[in-house]
């Protein structure tokens, strides 16, 4: 059920900081997948998934403006009262957070260095492909990330800007996603990659039409369930976590959502596709 609302913590930072939301952004539906992983590995935390919508995508966007905002949705959580941000973005993982994380207040993740650090974990020939936006990819952040772990590994990337787009319309099943997710893969493929990262979190929507053309000896590494791993190890490390319900008020995890601009894709994709219960759902501008 989705109660239409503002959500309840609105301006109002909880006085215990292990009862403050985790604060998750994206520039769409893409970071609903670490928003789902963060609430198996993480039952009992609250989250605010802020989803930029108005400004979808910004794999196509300059450094600049995917800095930009970056800053204003962070921000904009800790207005809220968020006690960790979460960036749930390959994009802006890669561009903003090295740039962000020492300007603001609360711990900033990514989900960049999760992602790669799992790569160079599971790969046996040291043969790594990454898939992600044109932004993502243009930057090197997978390649310099994987190389600075381990210098002998190969990586392959390829940039595939007609994904996202694919799936924001829900197609993740469609023969046109097939033929294009073909397009593209086949070249690492041919290179003899043992693992693939899923470097959007868009991709694991499609995780299961990838497997299938990668075939079983390709392992995929998802970045979202890697991020919220990390997450979850931070959390402990700093006694944030939510282990037990503080407040009456509280006792059941919420998932309050933000969007910049309406999205039906966004519900449908959440309801069904992640079997996510959102408590409620506003609608706001943030920057300009």
């Amino acid at each position: 059920m989705i109660n239409i609302g503002m959500p309840s913590q609105s301006n109002t930072p909880s006085h215990d900081v292990a009862d403050a939301p985790i604060g998750v952004f994206d520039s769409g539906i893409g970071g609903l997948t670490v928003v789902e992983a963060l609430r198996r590995v993480l039952p009992l935390e609250r989250i605010l998934y802020i989803g930029d919508t108005a400004r979808v995508p910004y794999g196509g966007k300059s450094a600049e403006t995917v800095i930009r905002y970056s800053r204003e949705i962070s921000e904009h959580l800790i207005g809220e009262g968020a006690k960790l941000i979460v960036v749930a973005c390959n994009t802006a993982s890669a561009l903003a957070v090295s740039i962000l994380a020492p300007m603001i207040d609360v711990p900033l993740i990514g989900v960049l260095e999760p992602g790669a650090s799992a790569a160079v974990k599971a790969t046996k020939n040291k043969r790594i492909g990454v898939i992600g936006t044109k932004a993502t990819i243009g930057s090197f952040a997978y390649e310099k990330a994987i190389r600075t772990l381990d210098s002998e590994i190969t990586v392959s990337s390829a940039a595939c800007p007609l994904l996202v787009p694919l799936i924001e319309e829900g197609l993740y099943e469609d023969d046109v996603t097939s033929v294009i997710l073909r397009r593209y893969l086949e070249p690492m493929l041919a290179n003899g990659i043992d693992t693939l990262v899923l470097g959007c979190t868009h991709y694991p929507l499609l995780k299961r039409t990838i497997q299938l053309i990668c075939g079983p000896e390709v392992t995929l590494v998802d970045s979202a369930e890697n991020c919220a791993l990390a997450v979850r190890e931070l959390l402990a490390s700093q006694t944030h976590h939510r282990d037990i319900p503080r407040s009456i008020h509280l006792d059941t995890p919420r998932l309050d959502i933000v969007l910049t601009d309406s999205s039906e894709g966004f519900l449908r994709v959440a309801e069904k596709s992640l079997d996510l219960t959102i408590d409620s759902l506003s609608f706001r501008q943030i920057g300009k």
